[in-house]
Parts: structure tokens; C-alpha cells; sequence
């Protein structure tokens, strides 16, 4: 099992997983979040490319990336107030172009 297939087991398994807790937390605004197949693996894809490129840090990075992707609507909740909100793929990569395109130089210096 390759580390973006651990990714995703971590994000969808456990009974109160992290994208269940942005949903609750958001349902409390009257906001609904949906995270589809796609969305979901963009995540776990992402993680790991990040912490290939910078510090590995593991699944916490799981945590930095779900906050990077959910900053407009935990932040702007009146604006999204009775709506549904996806987070699929494109949305996930539109958030975390910056993140991939950063290379922690680091790790190559002797």
C-alpha cells in the first residue's frame, strides 16, 4: 500500500475522521460540506507530494492541508450560511498550487 492509499484510509476510516469534523463543524454555520471520491484522493494526494518536497511530518500534514482548503468557508461562513460546498479535486488543487510548487531547498544541502 503505496503512502497516499495510507492518506486516504486515514481521512475516510476512522469514525470521526478529519473531513467529519469540518462537516461538523461547518453544519453549525447551516453550512453542508461534501467531499466526493475525487476530492478525497486529491487530498491524500497532495499530502503526500508535500511531504516529499518538505518536511515529512506525516499525517499531520493531513491536518495543514484540510485547514488550507477549508480557509474561505471557515472564515467566511455568512457568505456560504444555507448552502452546500464541494471539495473535489479542482478545488483541492487550486488551493494547494503554492504549496506544491514550494520545494523545502533544505533537505539537499549537505
Amino acid at each position: 500500500m503505496c503512502i497516499r492509499d495510507r492518506f486516504r484510509r486515514i481521512l475516510v476510516e476512522p469514525k470521526f475522521n478529519l473531513l467529519k469534523q469540518q462537516q461538523a463543524l461547518l453544519q453549525t454555520e447551516n453550512v453542508i460540506v461534501e467531499f466526493p471520491e475525487n476530492g478525497i484522493n486529491a487530498i491524500a494526494k497532495v499530502t503526500a507530494q508535500v511531504n516529499s518536497s518538505a518536511q515529512n511530518i506525516g499525517a499531520r500534514r493531513l491536518h495543514s492541508i484540510i485547514e488550507t482548503i477549508m480557509d474561505d468557508f471557515s472564515f467566511d461562513t455568512q457568505q456560504f450560511e444555507g448552502k452546500t460546498v464541494v471539495i473535489d479535486e479542482a478545488h483541492v488543487m487550486s488551493k494547494t498550487k503554492s504549496m506544491l510548487e514550494t520545494v523545502d531547498l533544505s533537505k539537499y544541502l549537505i
